[in-house]
């Protein structure tokens, strides 16, 4: 049965903060007078202007609690039923218009409780508008429902006074039994929801995380519901327990509960038609569209929710994308792409970069006990059409998957790999460095396209754009100790010789790949550890990847080298790496949320905040950007170390004509690169069955445009003629 409550009419209005919880010597506005920015100074109202309220069929409980401006016009408010203290400000004979919709200045037709209004609002048909604090030229339509009630939390994980544990929101992030769950937060950055959900082990750090996040929020009741300046909200149901920022756009949304909408002038968020969203933070600049459904969510800055995807117990980062599909208890890093409604993305930790395509079915946990299983991807993780993965699966940076359903788990550690299940054959196969050898357009189109679309207007956390940084330069390193090893065993067991310890395998695929031996191609090579399976896994072209590997990471350490000679502008003896005596060894990395920081600098960073040198989310945040601005040193410290490992020379062995030889081979290698993004390019422009469906060139060049005009090709041919200018001066001050 419905328990149903009756009260007398005259409590409409009041008692907003049960008196349990009012604090001495404060009324139940207390809060509300605190968020009320407007500056306006309110007045009771005159004889004159309350009759032409009551003429309007305007009424109030109590006419002494509406109060307005001194720029009040009573002309402006008809058909109104208010309750409890109501104050207005300036109302003119204006009219207000966005998009088509054009409405008089003033209050239509609306019950309204408890409420402040800005100068020249636009209410009209709000059947129950209770408890907010609305700006100034704001426009509100034929809303069903627009409420705060006294425990609102705005999508926030907290509680308020009274209240118990059990109506706490969580995220429960990568992992469905909840055992990484993490408290949403407005203002929640990606590297905060990785820390909170990795580190599980150390209760000590989860103790701060949870502190910092109650202390950032008043446990009081009787917060207002806030609608910020020139926000459009119209033909919605139900809108409630929200605070929305400046500028936003709300038409036709179902029903919005307990959500925060962040929005701005320069970046409006815009919420549309038919959608449902409950227990959220949503960043500004976000758009989210057609019967969306997102229940326990997290939308960080400029990211897109469209066309009936579903977005459930999931952080989704900056600049990303989710249409159509359904994601499930997933951490999700910035540029993330999933546009197709048969793909589904559940208990995952994204890196970034990614792109889900249609069909791909990630996470399976039916291969468990429990609905405890996850699946953890590096940058740049690319599952192709019709993919399917089985929980607990890893996957380096940059995997490429074909087409295909993987009935085993799976755990690659070579970035920049195609991975393609065979069930002619019944194995597994890899192509290590294919992005290298085959797609060099994608790879550094997609550089350029995430700088270009970070449309971010403060920058909380400095995200890695490059494919070749840190994290995939320490796998490539890893991918070839074990391509030497497993090239190792495959030529002993070729030789039908007994296969000896992994130390000795290892060095004798080194000398031959060092070698550049061909018998490399007449092997088997077979990976080990990769599937979950007793089926082959076998490494294809391993001859070809081994040196595309190590002339990517000349390629990466000396580019780095190149900008910071560049920088120092001088000479050599400015630039003089030889001084780098406390150069350490190469030191991993650690992504965190799409800024990658040192292992070392993590561990530093874990230890201030269980030591409450760093004592808020705002401190934590702070050392994320110093941690940035310390990244050049660092990432010169780490290319030049990769350089020393990849050659096998020492410091002392960079002098002036081996750092000619080395900016020489970068500048040769760039070369290739360009070529390599022209080829796959011209490969798609040139393919006869790309061709077939035009009747001739100039109908192939008036749908795809000309290859000349490509904006792409185009900025790469001049970064590599400046880069070209850039390394001649270099040599000069070299010699």
């Amino acid at each position: 049965m419905n328990n149903i409550t009756k009260t007398p009419i005259e409590s409409i209005g009041y008692d907003f903060i049960a008196s349990g919880y009012l604090p001495e010597g404060k009324d139940e506005y207390h809060l509300r007078n605190r968020f009320n920015k407007s500056g306006i100074q309110y007045r009771g109202l005159k004889a004159a202007e309350l009759e032409i309220l009551v003429r309007n069929n305007n009424s109030s409980d109590n006419w002494n609690n509406v109060l307005v401006s001194s720029q009040f016009d009573p002309h402006l408010v008809k058909g109104c039923s208010f309750f409890g203290l109501i104050r207005i400000g300036k109302l003119e004979p204006l009219s207000l218009e966005f998009h088509g919709l054009r409405l008089p200045v003033g209050l239509f037709n609306s019950t309204i409780i408890n409420c402040d209004f800005g100068d020249n609002v636009s209410i009209h048909n709000v059947n129950y508008f209770s408890h907010f604090v609305v700006g100034n030229e704001v426009i509100i339509a034929n809303v069903n429902e627009l409420a705060t009630t006294s425990t609102a939390k705005f999508g926030n994980g907290i509680i308020k006074e009274g209240e118990t544990e059990s109506q706490r929101i969580w995220l429960e992030v990568c992992n469905e039994n909840g055992g990484r769950k993490i408290l949403p937060f407005d203002g929640m950055l990606t590297a905060d929801a990785y820390l909170w959900s990795k580190y599980r082990d150390d209760q000590a750090l989860m103790n701060a995380f949870y502190s910092f996040t109650e202390q950032k929020f008043d446990a009081a009741r009787g917060h207002y519901g806030l609608i910020g300046d020139r926000t459009v909200i119209k033909n919605c149901k139900m809108i409630k327990d929200v605070q929305i920022g400046t500028d936003a756009y709300i038409k036709g949304a179902n029903k919005i509960k307990n959500v925060t909408v962040n929005s701005s002038a320069e970046a409006s968020t815009q919420i549309g038609e038919g959608c449902e969203l409950v227990n959220g933070i949503i960043g500004v600049g976000c758009r989210i569209f057609y019967g969306v459904k997102a229940v326990r969510f997290f939308m960080a800055s400029h990211s897109q929710l469209k066309y009936g995807a579903r977005l459930i117990n999931s952080y989704l980062g900056n600049n990303a994308t989710i249409s159509c599909c359904e994601v499930l208890n997933s951490l999700i890093y910035p540029f993330h792409e999933q546009h197709h409604n048969n793909s589904f993305l559940c208990a995952s930790l994204l890196m970034g970069q990614s792109n889900v395509a249609a069909g791909a079915t990630i996470g399976s946990n039916h291969n468990s006990r429990g609905a405890d299983g996850e699946l953890i991807a590096g940058r740049g993780f690319w599952p192709g059409l019709c993919v399917s993965l089985k929980h607990n699966s890893r996957f380096a940076s940059f995997s490429l998957l074909a087409k295909g359903d993987f009935p085993f788990e799976l755990n690659i550690p070579i970035p920049f790999s195609l991975i393609i299940n065979d069930p002619t054959a019944n194995e597994l196969r890899i192509i290590p460095a294919y992005w290298f050898q085959y797609n060099h357009y994608a790879l550094q189109r997609n550089e350029w396209k995430y700088k270009d679309r970070d449309a971010r207007e403060t920058k909380e956390i400095a995200l890695e754009y490059r494919s070749l940084a840190p994290d995939s330069i320490n796998e490539i390193f890893n991918a070839l100790d074990l391509l030497a090893l497993f090239a190792g065993k495959a030529y002993f067991k070729h030789s039908e010789k007994e296969i000896p310890a992994d130390e000795i395998c290892q060095a004798k695929g080194r000398e031959l790949f060092h070698s550049d031996d061909k018998l490399l191609d007449d092997l088997e090579i077979l990976a080990e550890g990769f599937e979950n399976s007793k089926r082959k896994v076998v490494i294809l072209k391993a001859r070809k990847a081994y040196a595309s590997f190590r002339e990517m990471v000349r390629y990466y350490a000396v580019g780095q080298m190149v900008t910071k000679f560049s920088a120092a502008d001088r000479s050599y003896s400015s630039f003089n790496l030889r001084s780098m005596s406390k150069l350490q060894s190469r030191e991993e990395w650690v992504n965190i949320g799409g800024q990658l920081v040192p292992s070392s600098s993590v561990a530093v960073l874990l230890e201030e905040i269980k030591a409450k040198k760093l004592n808020s989310w705002d401190d934590v945040h702070h050392a994320y950007k110093q941690l940035a601005s310390s990244s050049d040193e660092h990432l010169l410290q780490h290319a030049v170390a990769a350089l020393l490992e990849i050659e096998r020379i020492t410091l002392e062995d960079l002098t002036a004509s081996k750092l000619s030889s080395l900016f020489k081979g970068y500048l040769a290698t760039n070369e290739k690169v360009f070529q390599g993004i022209v080829q796959s390019r011209e490969k798609d422009m040139t393919n006869p069955f790309r061709k077939m469906v035009y009747s001739n060139a100039t109908e192939m060049e008036a749908v795809l445009g000309k290859m000349t005009d490509n904006s792409f090709v185009r900025e790469k041919d001049r970064e590599r003629k400046e880069l070209s200018l850039r390394i001649e001066n270099i040599l000069a001050k070299l010699n």
